[in-house]
């Protein structure tokens, strides 16, 4: 019985992460469709409620596919490090890279002190 179930949680976990991508792939259509509108102050919202439903599908699949969360996390300080390191054009001209460090470092604070 324990084999038939664990076929059970496989084919549970392939359809989840199936309909995982097929969201991912649908939001940054939407995100694509929304940008070839042009950025107004009205799409701001949807814009970021995109976003931050793609980022979480991101962390769900990684999940899925057995990667948590702190690890997907690290990686992204690991790329920023690097990006800041390598001087990237977003750092150069708009100084994104260290601002989202600064953002991402502070938020993780709050919720250690909490």
């Amino acid at each position: 019985m324990a084999q038939f179930d664990n076929q059970i949680d496989i084919t549970r976990n392939v359809k989840i992460i199936e309909w995982l991508k097929s969201e991912l792939l649908t939001d940054v259509a939407n995100l694509f469709k929304a940008l070839v509108n042009g950025f107004r102050e009205e799409v701001s919202e949807t814009f970021a409620d995109t976003l931050a439903n793609i980022i979480l599908i991101c962390y769900l699949l990684g999940k899925r596919f057995g990667i948590n969360y702190r690890t997907i996390e690290m990686k992204i300080d690991s790329k920023i490090r690097l990006g800041l390191v390598e001087n990237h054009d977003v750092e150069k001209y708009y100084g994104d890279l260290s601002a989202l460090a600064k953002h991402l470092n502070g938020s993780r604070s709050g919720r250690q002190g909490a």
